[in-house]
C-alpha cells in the first residue's frame, strides 16, 4: 500500500499516529525491525519488510436516494527473505509478535526451496535514497458520511438539473481514502510516508428507450480542497451524456483520429507496458531493444518527473527504496531509458531506474504544441475525421503492437463536431501510430500518474458499416 508523506509536516511525534490512522510509524518501524531481525536470526543472508496501513470513506447515491456507505481499514505486513539468491515472501496482517515470527518462517521456508535466481537480490546499496524529500503528499479529508452523501447528492442534482433529457442516474460516489507505510532492507533503506487520494465521481443517462446513452465524469486530488466542485462535475457529466443522444454508426473508412485527452494517457500506458523490464528481458514487446532508436516524431518528449508536489504519481524513492530521478524517457522521439527495477535491470545487465512499481508522473509533450491548441484547436487540426471519447474492450497485444478497440465519439467534418458515432472499432498498429502522432494538445488531463493533451494521430482505420 504505497502512500505516502513525513509526520513532521503535521508537527505529530513519530510515537503517535497520524490523523486518522491507528498506528504510528515508530510502531511500524519497531515491526519492521523485528521482522528483519528475526529473518537474520534464521539465517537469511539479505531481508526487506514494510509494515502498511490503510482506511477511508467510500458514499454511493443514486436517484437522490442513499445507496451504500462503506468504511475500510486494512493492514499488513510483508516480508521478503533472501538465502543466497534464493527468495521467498510471505504476508500477514496480524502485527502481533508470534505472528511475525511465523511469517518470516514462512518466507524463509519458501527461499529454501526456491531455485536459484542469479537476478534475484536487493538493490545496490549505491542506488538506495537516503535523503528524502516531502512532496506534499498527505491531506486527510476529515468528511463524515452525512457531509459526503451531501456532496454526493449534490452532484447528481446539477447532472439533473442540466437538461430534461437527463433521465436516469447510475450514481454519484465520494471517495475519501488515505494511507501511510514504512520499509525497511539490509542494503540500506529505511523509509516511509503517508499519502491520501479523494474522488467525487457522478454517471448519468440522458434519453430514453434504446435511445439512451450514457457517460460520467470525475474529479480525483491529493488534497480535498482541489476537487472539481460538485456542481462542475455533475455538469459537465451530464453534458457529455447529452453531446452522445443520437449517435450512430458510419462507413467503413481509414481517416486522421484525435484521442480525446483522458483517453490518450493509455497511448501512453501503452508505451510504458512495451518499454518496462519485464517486457524486454521476456522478449514480449513490440518495442523490444529500441533503446536509443526513433519511436516517435522528432517533435515529441516524454519526461518522467517523480517530485511533482502533489502529484498522484509522486514519491521520492521506489518499492525497492531506489533513489527517483527527474528524466527525458524520449528525446526528440528516440527513447532514452527503460523502465527497470532492481531485478529486470540485472536480467537485462542493466542498472535500476528507479521502476519498481511503476512509472512515475509521466507526461506527453510535443515541441509543436502552442498554447492556444485548446480542443476546438485540435479539432480543427483534425479536419475531417473521428475524435475518439470512449474506448471498449482490452484489444491489444503487446508483442506485435496490433491495436484494435471497440470506441465511441464524434465524426468530424472541416474541423467541426457533425454528429455522434457509436458501435464502431478503430485498428491499427501501436508501433505506427507512436510514429504517426502528428500534434499533442495543451488541452492537459492527468489520469493517475500520466498527463497528455488530446493526440491526433495521423491514419488509422475506423470500422463501421
Amino acid at each position: 500500500m504505497k502512500s505516502k508523506a513525513k509526520a513532521s509536516r503535521l508537527s505529530v511525534p513519530a510515537d503517535q499516529p497520524l490523523s486518522g490512522f491507528a498506528y504510528s510509524r515508530s510502531h511500524f518501524e519497531e515491526l519492521v525491525d523485528l521482522a528483519i531481525a528475526h529473518a537474520k536470526k534464521l539465517g537469511a543472508t539479505d531481508v526487506g519488510a514494510e509494515a502498511s496501513e490503510g482506511c477511508g470513506l467510500s458514499v454511493s447515491v443514486r436517484r437522490g436516494e442513499l445507496e451504500n456507505v462503506e468504511r475500510n481499514r486494512d493492514k499488513s505486513l510483508g516480508v521478503t527473505v533472501y538465502i543466497g539468491q534464493q527468495r521467498g515472501n510471505a504476508s500477514t496482517s496480524d502485527f502481533s509478535r508470534k505472528a511475525i515470527e511465523q511469517t518470516v518462517q514462512a518466507a524463509y521456508d519458501v527461499a529454501r526451496y526456491t531455485a536459484q535466481d542469479p537476478a534475484a537480490g536487493l538493490p545496490h546499496e549505491q542506488d538506495v535514497e537516503t535523503d528524502m524529500r516531502e512532496l506534499d503528499l498527505f491531506h486527510p479529508w476529515n468528511i463524515d458520511s452525512d457531509a459526503a452523501a451531501q456532496l454526493a447528492l449534490a452532484c447528481e442534482d446539477a447532472a439533473f438539473a442540466c437538461d430534461p433529457q437527463i433521465s436516469n442516474s447510475e450514481g454519484a460516489a465520494v471517495s475519501a481514502q488515505q494511507s501511510h507505510f514504512f520499509s525497511a532492507h539490509t542494503h540500506g533503506f529505511r523509509g516511509g510516508y503517508a499519502s491520501s487520494r479523494h474522488s467525487l465521481s457522478v454517471a448519468p443517462i440522458a434519453g430514453k428507450g434504446d435511445a439512451m446513452q450514457r457517460d460520467y465524469w470525475y474529479s480525483s486530488m491529493r488534497h480535498p480542497d482541489e476537487l472539481a466542485s460538485a456542481s462542475a462535475v455533475g455538469r459537465y457529466a451530464a453534458e457529455r451524456a447529452l453531446s452522445r443522444l443520437g449517435g450512430r454508426k458510419i462507413d467503413t473508412v481509414e481517416c486522421p483520429v484525435l484521442f480525446e485527452s483522458p483517453l490518450a494517457a493509455g497511448l501512453l500506458g501503452s508505451f510504458v507496458q512495451a518499454v518496462s523490464g519485464g517486457a524486454q528481458y521476456r522478449k514480449s514487446s513490440f518495442l523490444l531493444d529500441s533503446l536509443g532508436k526513433q519511436v516517435f516524431p522528432k517533435h515529441i518528449d516524454i519526461l518522467e518527473d517523480p517530485f511533482v508536489l502533489r502529484g498522484k504519481g509522486s514519491s521520492p524513492f521506489d518499492d525497492e527504496g531506489v533513489r527517483e530521478q527527474r528524466r527525458l524517457v524520449v528525446e526528440q522521439g528516440k527513447l532514452q531509458g527503460y523502465f527497470l527495477s532492481a531485478y529486470t535491470a540485472r536480467k537485462l545487465g542493466m542498472r535500476t531506474t528507479g521502476n519498481a512499481g511503476g512509472s512515475h508522473n509521466l507526461s506527453f509533450h510535443s515541441q509543436r504544441t502552442q498554447p492556444g491548441d485548446t480542443l476546438d484547436a485540435m479539432l480543427r487540426k483534425l479536419g475531417t475525421g473521428l475524435f475518439v471519447t470512449e474506448l471498449m474492450g482490452h484489444g491489444i497485444n503487446y508483442v506485435t503492437g496490433d491495436y484494435s478497440r471497440g470506441a465511441s465519439g464524434f465524426w468530424v467534418e472541416n474541423g467541426e463536431i457533425a454528429f455522434p458515432v457509436q458501435e464502431i472499432t478503430i485498428a491499427g498498429n501501436l508501433k505506427t501510430m507512436f510514429k504517426g502522432i502528428e500534434a499533442i494538445g495543451a488541452d492537459v488531463y492527468t489520469t493517475g500518474a500520466k498527463s497528455t493533451g488530446s493526440i491526433l494521430i495521423n491514419r488509422m482505420k475506423v470500422a463501421g458499416n
